[in-house]
């Protein structure tokens, strides 16, 4: 059986975004975000709700994943939970930075 990892982004009640990862089952771990006693950024922001989700194959690749979208603005992970990758360039900070005078 081929391991799998997710990597995931969940809204949180006060519509901040969070980023993770899991081995486990992912309605599983958005249930522990919801239920658990554990203190965290979640456990103050509940409910929270999965808007996004990808699956990986090697850990190594996953946790690169998750370090980048981590990393982004607000505006480049709602692009990715929208699925709107052509917008990434666009949004990324090199992007805002460039003049488009002519």
């Amino acid at each position: 059986m081929p391991f799998e990892m997710t990597v995931y982004i969940l809204r949180c009640a006060d519509n901040s975004y969070y980023v993770g990862s899991t081995k486990q089952e992912i309605e599983a771990r958005v249930w522990e975000h919801n239920n658990l006693p554990i203190d965290g950024y979640t456990a103050r922001r509940r409910p929270v709700t999965l808007v996004f989700t990808e699956t990986y194959d090697r850990i190594t690749d996953a946790i690169a994943r998750e370090r980048q979208l981590k990393g982004w603005s607000r505006k480049k992970k709602e692009a990715v939970i929208a699925l709107a990758y052509e917008a990434l360039p666009e949004l990324s900070r090199r992007g805002h930075l460039i003049s488009k005078a002519e």
